[in-house]
């Protein structure tokens, strides 16, 4: 994506201000979606809301587990019915990205924190099949066709590195398929990919470029279920189109990008990214991207906009300071240039106990140099990281604002717009991090619905602003905390004006670097509107942040 610098865009500005004495940028109708600037509401897909109890038991997953290891309920149609009901679209959410949903193992295992079911969907038995705990693949269809309505991206979740643990019901795949030893010891490339991540849990061999046959549980499972036949004709024509070796990797690649062809989603996460190889994910993209294709021409009245598929990886421990490359002590990795087109930024946690300003300028930089074109995943919390931000839930404003408002995609974990407790006693790991979703407090809690209102003006704010994530970030004043964002691409152009840590009453702003005087805003906070005037607008709210932009 073009970025523009500094001075040119404000050269541009000014000339648009002395030929309108109303607006210094376009006047354009409808928001463009940008991803840079994304605001994505990670959810697990068992743990946000149940839209229908007849699917929570199968498999005979009867047996006692752990404090909150086993299913809860959630499924597709719960996140459906949320899409219908407009809570996304109140929290400014335009992407979904959700847990994986593929048919998991049928028993569980005690990795040493009680009896475990695959609730999480990572532990994979049939990449061709939905679970039916989280429902059917029309439930998915309609997921994505409400969410498209919505205006709302839906991000997958893949997994190629592993299967799912071996139990007395569900056996090991071939050992051509995987590997089920040593441990990762993660002192070099090799001790990281080339390993299994954990005892017990099988991992593919994505180096190997072997053609392997279908394990035979898998062919015995399709003949029951009626599609055999149809399955192998796909996995012909996909080798032969693609002339890729019938490789573990390739079966796999093709199995999560027919999500793709068959629902149009528009984009994946990559989990566990650096146990591969990184031509794994190269090769995964470019299939992608075919898929994607293959699913406009076939649905030509669907498609949203000319944006492409989009890919997020999650390589533990990257962050935005390491630029374009991971650091595995041995070797250096570029991932964004193996298929990616953004990463899990595991830094910002650390960042955001900064002040703002060291936040927005440090990101600003990085993103608009180098890593102009690409962009990071920012979170505060996450399904298995056990230290976030606000563990107690104590900073709950202080962490939507310094999430929504920083440059980088946003990714709101279920839970932290209404402070969903991340300290559950009972559980062992990161089963703490995995409660379901708190409706009832939403519902009836003042201090909830207060966080909540926070997360949804301000989520509001980033939406209807590509500038905010995507946007070049430059401080006005330190005192009071001003500052501004730019953004253009094509003939789309947009810009904020941004005051935090105010005075409560009237304040006053300088905006002048930005907004033409006789230029009328709107603060998304108060909802009040304002006219420049001498280069600065007078705002007189009970809050102590502004947020101007032009009147949407």
């Amino acid at each position: 994506m073009k970025k523009y610098s500094i001075p040119l865009l404000l050269l541009t500005m000014t000339i648009l201000s002395s030929c309108s004495s109303t607006k210094t940028v376009s006047d354009n109708t409808k928001t463009p979606f940008v991803w840079e600037g994304a605001n994505v509401y990670f959810l697990m897909t068992d743990r946000f809301n149940n839209g229908d109890t007849s699917n929570d038991i199968n498999f005979n997953r009867t047996k006692t587990t752990g404090k909150l290891r086993g299913f809860e309920g959630g499924d597709i149609k719960g996140i459906s019915k949320k899409i219908e009901e407009g809570y996304f679209d109140k929290l400014g959410i335009n992407a979904i990205w959700f847990t994986p949903i593929v048919e998991q193992i049928h028993d569980g295992v005690d990795e040493g924190t009680g009896l475990s079911y695959g609730f999480h969907g990572y532990w994979t038995r049939d990449w061709t099949n939905l679970d039916p705990n989280f429902g059917t693949k029309e439930d998915l269809a309609a997921l994505v066709q409400k969410a498209h309505a919505h205006g709302i991206r839906i991000i997958l979740d893949g997994v190629i590195n592993h299967t799912g643990p071996v139990t007395a019901e569900d056996t090991v795949w071939p050992n051509d398929w995987v590997r089920t030893g040593p441990n990762c010891d993660y002192k070099s490339f090799e001790n990281t990919t080339a390993c299994t991540l954990v005892s017990n849990l099988p991992d593919i061999k994505t180096e190997s470029n072997q053609n392997v046959a279908l394990p035979s549980f898998l062919i015995e499972k399709w003949k029951k279920e009626g599609r055999y036949e149809q399955e192998i004709k796909e996995l012909d024509a996909f080798f032969v189109r693609t002339g890729y070796p019938r490789a573990p990797k390739y079966y796999i690649i093709k199995w999560l990008t027919d999500y793709i062809v068959d629902y149009g989603i528009d984009g994946y996460r990559g989990d566990t990214v650096k146990h591969t190889d990184e031509t794994v994910w190269a090769d995964f993209k470019i299939q992608c991207d075919y898929a994607f294709e293959t699913w406009k021409k076939n649905n030509p009245t669907k498609i949203l906009d000319n944006n492409a598929f989009y890919t997020i990886a999650e390589v533990y421990n990257y962050g935005i300071s390491g630029g374009q490359d991971f650091d595995f002590g041995d070797r250096k990795v570029n991932y964004f240039k193996n298929g990616f087109n953004n990463m899990i930024n595991f830094e910002f946690k650390w960042d955001a106990q900064k002040d703002y300003e060291f936040i927005f300028s440090k990101y600003s930089n990085k993103l608009n140099n180098d890593l102009k074109g690409y962009s990071v995943l920012n979170y505060l919390s996450s399904h298995d990281d056990g230290g976030p931000f606000d563990g107690n839930r104590t900073k709950t404003i202080e962490s939507g604002t310094k999430l929504l408002l920083s440059p980088g995609l946003s990714q709101v974990y279920y839970g932290d717009e209404s402070a969903r407790s991340l300290v559950i006693e009972g559980t062992k790991g990161d089963a703490t991090l995995r409660s379901f979703m708190n409706w009832d407090a939403i519902k009836s809690n003042p201090e909830t619905q207060k966080t909540l209102l926070h997360w949804q003006k301000l989520g509001q704010f980033r939406k209807n602003h590509p500038s905010v994530g995507a946007g070049i970030h430059k401080q006005i004043s330190a005192q009071p905390y001003t500052f501004s964002r730019t953004f253009s691409k094509g003939d789309y152009s947009d810009a904020v004006v941004v005051g935090l840590d105010l005075a409560t009453g009237t304040k006053e702003l300088s905006v002048g670097s930005i907004f033409a005087d006789g230029t009328s805003l709107k603060d998304a906070y108060s909802g009040k509107e304002v006219l420049v005037t001498n280069g600065k607008v007078t705002i007189d709210s009970e809050f102590d942040i502004v947020l101007l932009g032009l009147k949407k």
